[in-house]
């Protein structure tokens, strides 16, 4: 049997409403894969909503919940995904370089998960020097949920082994696929069909 990378699901709430599937149903879909982390993104529902929800996920299943750059959730949550821009937004609040405003997060939620989007050499070596679990790195393919700038092909595994952290390899990821230095496939709509 060919083994495949971990899974890192991605859930999308609005997605979920689109192939209507409910939480309940997302984790059985998730139970059947190796899933190591959930990832909570939701755009559509206020802040009371998204709350409500993560707690549900959260008492059932054992898979660590990671919030989508709302830092305000975070304590509901087993950790904290930021793309490149909620960065920025955060190091512009905070008035702070980028590794201070890390290790603020770090040290007001001490035992959290922490990952970074990034999306070339350059945001790699930066990240490498940040207190921090993993980073997701992409686009693998191109998608269509989302626009793509860059689409990094088989580059992605040259580029996954400088980085110092596990890497989540996101962007048209497919759960069978198997990418040299990648330790999670980061799989949304793909998990859906």
């Amino acid at each position: 049997m060919k083994l495949h990378n971990k899974i890192y699901a991605l859930l999308d709430y609005q997605t979920l409403q689109k192939f209507d599937i409910s939480l309940e149903k997302f984790l059985e879909i998730t139970n059947s894969y190796n899933t190591v982390y959930i990832q909570y993104r939701d755009k559509v529902n206020p802040i009371d909503i998204q709350k409500q929800n993560i707690l549900f996920l959260k008492q059932n299943t054992n898979i660590p919940i990671i919030i989508n750059d709302k830092l305000e959730l975070l304590e509901y949550c087993d950790g904290l995904h930021l793309g490149q821009e909620d960065l920025e937004s955060l190091i512009k609040q905070y008035k702070l370089p980028k590794d201070k405003t890390i290790t603020l997060i770090r040290k007001k939620y001490p035992n959290k998960i922490l990952g970074i989007s990034t999306h070339n050499e350059v945001e790699i070596l930066e990240t490498n020097t940040l207190d921090i679990d993993y980073i997701g790195l992409g686009a693998y393919r191109d998608t269509n949920t989302k626009d793509v700038p860059n689409v990094l092909g088989d580059k992605i595994s040259y580029l996954a082994k400088i980085s110092n952290y596990p890497v989540g390899a996101i962007g048209g990821v497919k759960v069978d696929d198997t990418i040299e230095n990648i330790a999670y496939n980061v799989i949304g709509s793909g998990l859906l069909k």
